[in-house]
């Protein structure tokens, strides 16, 4: 039959070309993915992608409502300080801000108040630096919220009690700057002044002062506020927290307004003490995208992991006869050296076979108890021992096995018989 007559295309030839409506033609499969088909494999991708895309859209929106500029004499927002800084340029203060230690010791004199906003964020060399400054160019030194990791070297003498929350608070003091301003917003931190230490202690919060004013050598001194509070925008007008704060950080001509970062490079802690710890020279956004990818592998895990739902059972395509399931199931047992389970199966069809020829339930098939003595009553004379051949050990060998298939064989017809 040629093959113009078959419709078959010839070596060589261009195929037909297909439907222009794009329907395949009748009598063949395609098998290009349908829209569904695309969607039920990409579904689990997109959800993984999706959930990545909101967790980063959580984590910015809720960093973006975070204060921003908290302390800083530039801000305007509630907890920024610019209030604060204004007044103090109108009463003839000038102010230099400092972001790192190098800039706030270089603008410091024996003229100046040194206000440090965040102590505790200072390392243990940096800390050694600001004393060794505090004791020899600074006029006044102002610490915000000192707690026990900087009580100890930035004021000796000093230890911090357990916090409490920012109330109003009356002096209780002889300190002219807190009796002139009366009540203010203190609290935070609460300090114990060593016995010996001199020391004025102002606004005690359950008995320990929130406000501690430390001598130092002539004119210079250490003041601890327990709390910041009283440098926010949004309470500078509240109380007496205005006039505190105005004598406590005008009382010298010049102010350096010093806002710890943990971008100042002499934060660096040195070398010998960064190489026993890798993750300390591993920046933090690698640490974040780690937990991120963390995360995405768990989900994709969960994803990949979920059930299949129940068995279906299905038609087989062929016939199966029971002699070639048999013989493949034997060769599987023998293969695998497993004549205990074969045995054991041998054992268990024989009795569920006997039972009911011998009048006890099915149920009841595996019993030696019901099973061997409606079995002996059956067969009184028979010499083969049941209870061997329905429930005795695992065959040795090969053998044995056979041996023990033809017993069974042999004892069930013999009850068919009977």
């Amino acid at each position: 039959m040629s093959s113009a007559t078959t419709g078959a295309p010839t070596p060589g030839s261009t195929p037909t070309a297909a439907d222009p409506s794009g329907a395949t033609p009748p009598g063949t499969t395609s098998t290009a993915l349908s829209a569904r088909q695309i969607w039920t494999r990409a579904r689990g991708a997109a959800l993984v992608v999706a959930l990545i895309l909101i967790g980063g859209l959580v984590l910015a929106t809720v960093q973006s409502t975070e204060p921003r500029g908290a302390l800083d004499p530039r801000s305007t927002d509630p907890h920024g300080s610019r209030a604060v800084a204004d007044l103090l340029k109108e009463r003839g203060v000038t102010l230099t801000l400092a972001t790192t230690l190098d800039e706030a010791t270089a603008a410091t004199n024996p003229g100046t108040t040194l206000l440090v906003t965040a102590p505790d964020l200072l390392t243990d060399a940096q800390q050694a630096t600001l004393r060794s400054t505090m004791a020899n160019s600074v006029g006044r030194t102002v610490l915000l919220g000192p707690g026990s990791p900087s009580l100890r070297t930035l004021a000796p003498g000093i230890t911090s009690a357990p916090d409490t929350a920012v109330t109003d608070l009356e002096p209780a003091c002889a300190l002219p700057a807190a009796t002139r301003a009366g009540s203010a917003d203190l609290g935070g931190e609460r300090y114990e002044v060593a016995p010996g230490t001199t020391a004025d202690s102002c606004y005690p919060s359950d008995g320990r002062p929130t406000l501690v004013r430390l001598h130092g050598n002539g004119t210079t001194d250490t003041v601890l506020l327990g709390s910041p509070d009283i440098l926010h925008n949004a309470r500078l007008d509240q109380q007496g927290n205005a006039s505190l704060a105005l004598q406590l950080l005008g009382s010298r001509p010049h102010l350096v307004w010093y806002l710890p970062s943990l971008y100042d490079a002499s934060a660096d802690a040195p070398e010998d003490d960064t190489t026993g710890n890798f993750l300390a020279l591993i920046p933090s956004g690698w640490l974040w995208g780690t937990l991120q990818l963390a995360l995405a592998a768990l989900l994709a895990a969960v994803w990949r992991g979920r059930r299949l739902g129940p068995l279906v059972t299905e038609r087989l395509p062929v016939a199966l006869r029971a002699s070639e399931a048999t013989e493949g199931r034997a060769r599987l047992y023998r293969k695998a050296n497993a004549r205990d389970r074969a045995a054991s199966v041998l054992r268990t069809a024989t009795r569920t076979r006997l039972a009911p020829l011998l009048g006890v339930p099915t149920r009841d098939a595996h019993s030696p108890e019901l099973l061997l003595p409606a079995l002996s009553a059956r067969l009184p004379g028979t010499t083969a021992d049941p209870k061997n051949l329905l429930f005795g050990p695992a065959p040795a060998d090969d053998s044995t096995l056979i041996r023990l298939a033809d017993q069974l064989d042999a004892l069930e017809r013999e009850v068919r018989t009977s």
